[in-house]
C-alpha cells in the first residue's frame, strides 16, 4: 500500500504529474492538494481504472493535513511557472514562501516521507525544505530530492537527436550534474551510453551541452507567455517518482541523478567533495535509491577537461543559490517561531 500526494496538483505540472501517477500500479493512494480546483481534478481523475483512490483537498479544514496523513511520497510542484523575462531571483521570491508553507505542513504530518522537490528555482528551494525539517528535528537527508531528471531527459532526447535516431532516446543514458538551472546543469556527455558521433564539431558539442542547459528557456519562449516546461516535467516528475516507489517496494540498483544532501551518504560525497574540490551542501550526481531513500551517492568518475571547465563554472553559481536558500528560512524564522 503505497499512498503518494502531489502538492499544488491543479497546475501546469500538477495535473498530467497526477494523471502520470494515478496510471502508476505502485500507487494505491493518491492524495492531491492546491489552493484551487484539486476535488475537480481528483473527480476526473478517480474515473480511471486503476488501483489508486484519489482525494483532493483544498486548504480549508485542514486540508493541507488531510492530504499529507499516511503519504509515503510527496511532491512537490507548487508555485509559479517562469514567464519570460523572469529571473530565478524572481522566481525565487515568488516560490519560496509556498514552499516552506508546504515543507512545514509536511515536517508535522508526515515527516517520514519521501520527498522531491520540483518547484523551481529547485537548487534553493530544496535547501528550504531541508532547513525547515531542521527546525522541526525531523531531518533525514536521505529522503529528500531535488528533481532535476528532466535536464536527463532532454540530454537524452538530444543526444538521440543527434544520432539521429529518436527511438533510441528511452535507452540513452546521460549522467547530469551540479544543479538544475543555467550554468548548473552540467550534462557528461563523455559518459553517454551512446556516443556522440565522432564527425560531430567542437561547435555542436557545445551547442548541445547549451541546449541541455538552458532548455527550459527554449519552452518558455516558445509558449510565448502562456507557460513553461510543464508537460516534459510533469513526465520527468513522475520517471523519477516511479523509480523512488520501485526502489521502496525493495528493487535493487536504482540509479538515477538527483539533486541530494550530500549528507545523506558520507563515503559517497567525500569522494565527490574531493572530485569538486570544494564542499557543497548539495549537490545533483548520480544517486542509488534504496528502501530508506538516498543508499549511495557515487562520485563523477572519469570525465573530461570541457566537463572540469564546465564543473568549475557551475559551483560558484550553486554555492550562491544554497546559500539564498538556507539564508531565507533562517531569515524567516526570525519573526516566526516553528509550529511544533
Amino acid at each position: 500500500m503505497v499512498k503518494a500526494v502531489v502538492l499544488g496538483a491543479a497546475g501546469g505540472i500538477g495535473q498530467p504529474l497526477a494523471l502520470l501517477l494515478k496510471a502508476n500500479p505502485l500507487v494505491t493512494e493518491l492524495g492531491l492538494f492546491d489552493i484551487v480546483n484539486t476535488p475537480g481534478v481528483a473527480a476526473d481523475l478517480s474515473h480511471i481504472s486503476t488501483p489508486a483512490k484519489v482525494e483532493g483537498y483544498l486548504p480549508p479544514d485542514d486540508g493541507l493535513k488531510k492530504a499529507l496523513k499516511g503519504a509515503d511520497i510527496v511532491v512537490i510542484p507548487a508555485g509559479v511557472p517562469r514567464k519570460p523575462g523572469m529571473t530565478r531571483d524572481d522566481l525565487f521570491k515568488i516560490n519560496a514562501g509556498i514552499v516552506k508553507d508546504l515543507a512545514t505542513g509536511i515536517a508535522t504530518t508526515a515527516p517520514k516521507a519521501f520527498i522531491l522537490v520540483i518547484s523551481n528555482p529547485v537548487n534553493s528551494t530544496v535547501p528550504i525544505v531541508a532547513e525547515v525539517f531542521k527546525k522541526h528535528g525531523v531531518f533525514d537527508p536521505k529522503r529528500l530530492f531535488g528533481v532535476t531528471t528532466l535536464d536527463v531527459v532532454r540530454a537524452s532526447t538530444f543526444v538521440a537527436e543527434i544520432i539521429g535516431d529518436l527511438s533510441l532516446s528511452k535507452d540513452v543514458v546521460v549522467p547530469v550534474v551540479g544543479g538544475h538551472s543555467g550554468v548548473t546543469i552540467v550534462p557528461l556527455l563523455s559518459q553517454s551510453s551512446h556516443p556522440l558521433p565522432s564527425s560531430l564539431s567542437q561547435e555542436s558539442h557545445a551547442a548541445l551541452v547549451n541546449r541541455i542547459q538552458f532548455g527550459g528557456d527554449e519552452v518558455v519562449k516558445a509558449k510565448n507567455g502562456a507557460g513553461s516546461a510543464t508537460l516534459s516535467m510533469a513526465y520527468a516528475g513522475a520517471e523519477f517518482a516511479a523509480k523512488v516507489l520501485r526502489a521502496l517496494n525493495g528493487e535493487k540498483g536504482i540509479v538515477a541523478p538527483s539533486y541530494v544532501s550530500v549528507a545523506a551518504d558520507a563515503s559517497g560525497s567525500a569522494a565527490l567533495t574531493k572530485e569538486l574540490g570544494q564542499e557543497l551542501a548539495f549537490f545533483s550526481s548520480n544517486v542509488e535509491l534504496g528502501t530508506e531513500g538516498v543508499a549511495k551517492i557515487i562520485p563523477l568518475g572519469k570525465i573530461t577537461e570541457g566537463e572540469q571547465t564546465l564543473i568549475k563554472a557551475a559551483l560558484p553559481e550553486l554555492a550562491k543559490n544554497i546559500e539564498t536558500g538556507v539564508n531565507f528560512v533562517s531569515e524567516a524564522y526570525k519573526t516566526e517561531e516553528p509550529r511544533l
